[in-house]
Parts: structure tokens; sequence; C-alpha cells
């Protein structure tokens, strides 16, 4: 199996995929055209990035290939409705760097109540200012965090801010009153609400259609006059103009991770927002530490490895929830060449789809039992033709929609 790896990854990576017996080529540098040529050239079935984009005619240089792995926990990099319509996997690796954004949340809400990154300038300025420096901090004890998102990093920080003695009040969609009492959080019922509530607001969800925009002025203006806004998620989360505004007028402080627009690669960037007094800004490197890359790769050989020796994807992305199939077979049959080529033959000159399909083979391999979801109901002379066959034993048929 012949494995491309398109960006930087810890150094075990290329090693422990060899040791399984995969073909690595590495290349960090591959993006753009040239990550399409390199795709048309080597013709993996595995493709591993992490910041590198992956779009449509990336997907359609390699004929082979069949998985491609996003080394981090947003897959928003990816072409993945196009990966579905050629059948390619998409997977990626949740919670290995929730501790690594975590923790930089949490710098940057000390950074911005302590001005640590102000005091630095001064003094690198050749300036004493304690005096300044020394007014207007509250300090991070007994003030109210609020979490928008409350996945693997979103518990990670609420661990971190009750170490702080802090309160947390959250809002995830997925947020239920016996969840959020074991993680010793406060629900509330949407992200306007934890706004009002809260001295902090960090945001910590995946960004996608519902997620684009979350953060909007409504939410923006409910925040309190000189309260602490962080982002370590996804740039298009959050109304930029409208924090800009906040900033300016309202005396917010922001920690930010990430932006709107982000440039491809290192070099010369501006952005009206990351140049504000009371912005307070990192290059997107909430993942970058040894130890979160050492988990996500970690992972990334596991899931290769996986899908090498079963077929399955662990943290697949992009299967159906729901298919469209309305019936579903249960065909009982010898475990010999032939008998499944035998009905899918006979449901295809039906027209009958199938949806998806599953083979249990019992112990001994004489006897199997298939799982055939299918697009519309078999006609009873089609599952007495089945029947028929002297290798079937027996042929169920289960109403789905009737469930």
């Amino acid at each position: 199996m012949k494995v491309l790896i398109a960006d930087k990854m810890a150094p075990a990576v290329e090693s422990d995929l060899r040791a399984i017996g995969c073909q690595v080529v590495t290349d960090p540098t591959l993006n753009g055209e040239a990550l399409k040529e390199a795709l048309s050239t080597h013709d993996p079935a595995v493709l591993i990035v992490r910041s590198t984009e992956v779009l449509n005619e990336h997907l359609d240089a390699a004929r082979a290939l069949s998985l491609v792995i996003r080394a981090g926990a947003g897959f928003n990099t990816i072409a993945v409705e196009h990966a579905s319509r050629r059948g390619v996997y998409v997977a990626n690796c949740p919670g290995k760097n929730a501790a690594a954004v975590a923790e930089l949340a949490l710098g940057h809400m000390l950074n911005a109540d302590r001005r640590i990154a102000d005091n630095v300038a001064e003094l690198r300025s050749g300036n004493w200012r304690k005096k300044t420096f020394a007014k207007g901090t509250r300090g991070l004890k007994g003030r109210t965090l609020g979490l928008i998102g409350l996945g693997n990093i979103g518990m990670e920080v609420a661990r971190r801010a009750q170490a702080f003695e802090m309160n947390v009040v959250a809002w995830d969609i997925a947020l239920t009153p016996d969840r959020a009492a074991a993680l010793g959080v406060t629900s509330v019922d949407g992200a306007v609400e934890v706004a009002m509530q809260a001295d902090i607001l960090s945001v910590h969800v995946a960004l996608n259609e519902h997620t684009r925009g979350l953060i909007s002025a409504e939410v923006i203006d409910a925040l309190k006059d000189g309260s602490i806004f962080v982002n370590t998620s996804r740039g298009a989360i959050v109304d930029e103009a409208a924090l800009a505004h906040a900033v300016e007028h309202r005396g917010i402080k922001a920690g930010l991770d990430v932006f709107c627009d982000e440039p491809a690669a290192d070099g010369g960037w501006q952005a009206p927002i990351a140049a504000l007094a009371g912005v307070y800004g990192t290059h997107h490197i909430g993942a970058s530490t040894e130890q979160a890359s050492e988990a996500v790769g970690d992972e990334v050989v596991r899931i290769v490895s996986a899908w090498k020796a079963t077929g399955e994807v662990p943290n697949c992305v992009n299967l159906a929830v729901q298919t469209s199939a309305t019936h579903l077979l249960v065909v009982r049959h010898k475990d010999e060449v032939g008998v499944l080529a035998g009905v899918l033959t006979a449901l295809r000159a039906d027209n009958i789809n199938v949806e998806s399909m599953k083979n249990i083979v019992f112990q001994g391999s004489l006897a199997a039992c298939a799982h055939i979801q299918v697009s519309r109901a078999p006609l009873a002379s089609l599952v007495e033709q089945l029947v028929s066959n002297s290798s079937i034993f027996a042929v169920d048929v289960v109403d789905l929609e009737s469930k």
C-alpha cells in the first residue's frame, strides 16, 4: 500500500507506517498544483495532510486514492463532498490535540488579563512601566468563563479553568444536563446566553455550515464591556468586523489564534483586526506542540493500520448516517464462491440498488449470513428465485421504513 504524506508529521509516523508494510512517500512542501502532480505521479492509496488543502482536482488526480487522513480534528480543508462522490474515505484525528489547544486558550486568557505581551514589548523597547501594567488587571480566580462548544477541546479548557477556580458556563448542541453536572459546568440555552454571563468567552466548535458566523454581532454585543474573547477554533466562526468594533469601542480584549483570511504559507500578511491594540494574535499554532504532534501521529498510524488490516476506517467523517434503503434482505447461505454474486446479479436484474451490505461468516466457514440493505422491496418472485438456489438456506425481508 502506497502512502503519500504531504505535510509535516511527527518523525515516527513514516517509520511506523513502513513497519506495517506501507510504501511511504514524504514531501511536506506539497500543496496546490505540486500536490496534484505528486498524486498523479505516485498514485497513492492514502493521502495524509495536516494544513494542506485537498481540493476536488487533487482527489481526481490519483485513481488509487481511497483514504484521506486529516492529521487534526477539523476537516474543513478537505473537499469532503467530492471525496464522498468518488467513494474516498475521509478520516480525522479528534481529541488528539485537545490538550495543546486548551493550553493556548488559557495562555490567551492570562495574557489578555495581565497584558503579558505588552509588558514584554515595553521591556524590549527599553521602558519600565510598572505603574501602567499594575492597573486594570482583575485576575482569573472567581471569574466566569463562557464556553461555546464542549467537545474534546472545550472539556480540556473547562478542566483547566476549574483549576484556576473559575466558574464555567457552557452551551453545546449535544450538552445534556447529566453531562453538564458530571463536568461541573452550568448549561445555558445558547451562544448569546453564554456571552451575557461570561467575563471571558472562549470558542471551541468545528467550522461547518451550522457554525460559520455563529459568533455574530448579537453574541459579541452581549459581552460585558471590558471582557475577554478567545478564539482558537476557526476564524470564519466569528464576525470579525463586529469583534473589531467591540475591541475599539467597548474595551473588549481578544486573544485570536485564527483569522478569516489566513495565508497558506509563511510570509508577509496583514489583517486589520490583528493590528488593533487590544487584540493579541498568534499564528494558528494551537495544535503545534510536540506532545500533540506525537499523539496525532500515533492516531494516523492507527487509522492506516486498521484500514489496511480490516477495511474499516476509524474516525471516518463521510459515511452516510442514513441511506435511502427501504428494506433489508437477510440471506443465510453456504459460504461458497459465487453465492453472493448470484444474489447481487438477481437484484441488479430487478433494478434494485444495494445501499449497504455486510456478510458475516460463522465458525467453521461453512455458512454465512448476508445483511443487504436495498433501495426497494423485492418482489415475491425474486425472493422465491433466490431461495430456489440450493446454496441459500433462507431469505428474510425486513421493512426498514416501518421501524
